[in-house]
């Protein structure tokens, strides 16, 4: 077993697969360093791939002060990691919590990054719905410490966003909720405190990310309904960005369409590869409708 040692001393599992330009796979809340299997499985053919627990995941250390997990540090961690693989740049691929860390690694370590894939990115993030999205954070970090991950795992598996991946690939889906319910409930309630509960929203980073010069892509699925505007946002935002819908999918894109998302993916790195994922077209002003002279 390979662990990452960080700045702050937090030890992080990870494994390695492949060789070639590397991927570093960032996961969800909900899942863990095994959510990422059938993208290892395909694109460790021809790249390194690296994927990790996050701190407070099983086999990584599980911080017992909610103030050593933060958005930043979920950032960082990324590098971290690369670092202990002895990687100088990667491509940054994260789904949901993980695409948030993926956006953040972008603006804080340019340097070290390739690309930014952020899918299933949003939650929290509407300013309207803020102050919503931190209580019912709060409630459901109190629900994994009190009513523990057996309990409440199904529960949370079968949220609005999730209960596509049920509908389509129930064996898939049962997989997913049963690792999810062998979290650990410190780390699962300090992630969600100290992360979800504490990072700012995409739209007060906005500045910042109109200088992000990261290749970008987005994607999320067409009934994750509290991703879609934030992605349109990063997509008007980021000088490089693109924006992928997935149609009649819901929020564990990875899992749920793991073709659709490899094929996407795979363009996606081939594009930026050959250099031909630049900024949009200044031509292609949004506020024209039709040219008339």
């Amino acid at each position: 077993m390979a662990f990452a040692t960080t700045t702050d001393g937090i030890r992080l599992f990870y494994e390695t697969a492949g060789t070639g330009t590397p991927i570093i796979f960032v996961h969800e809340f909900g899942g863990s360093h095994w959510s990422w299997e059938p993208q290892l499985n395909a694109f460790a053919r021809r790249h390194r791939c690296i994927t990790y627990a996050a701190r407070g995941y099983v086999p990584s250390d599980i911080p017992r002060e909610v103030d050593s997990y933060s958005q930043a540090r979920a950032a960082d961690d990324i590098i971290d990691v690369l670092n202990a693989d002895g990687i100088d740049k990667a491509h940054v691929v994260g789904l949901s919590m993980g695409g948030f860390a993926a956006l953040h690694a972008g603006l804080r370590h340019p340097g070290r990054v390739l690309s930014v894939v952020a899918a299933g990115a949003g939650y929290g993030a509407e300013k309207a719905h803020e102050d919503y999205f931190r209580g019912i954070s709060e409630q459901v970090a109190r629900n994994f410490q009190e009513q523990g991950p057996k309990v409440f795992a199904p529960i949370y598996a079968e949220g609005a966003s999730r209960v596509q991946f049920q509908d389509k690939d129930p064996r898939g889906w049962r997989l997913f909720a049963d690792r999810l319910a062998q979290h650990d409930p410190l780390g699962a309630a300090n992630t969600m405190r100290g992360v979800q509960m504490r990072r700012p929203s995409l739209y007060d980073l906005e500045a910042e990310f109109k200088r992000m010069e990261a290749p970008t892509l987005v994607m999320t699925g067409d009934e994750d309904d509290h991703c879609i505007q934030p992605g349109l946002f990063l997509k008007r935002t980021i000088p490089r960005c693109g924006f992928a819908v997935l149609p009649k999918a819901g929020h564990t894109l990875n899992l749920e369409e793991p073709e659709l998302f490899n094929r996407l993916l795979a363009e996606f790195i081939a594009q930026v590869e050959a250099g031909r994922w630049g900024p949009r077209d200044p031509r292609a002003n949004p506020a024209q409708i039709m040219r008339t002279n």
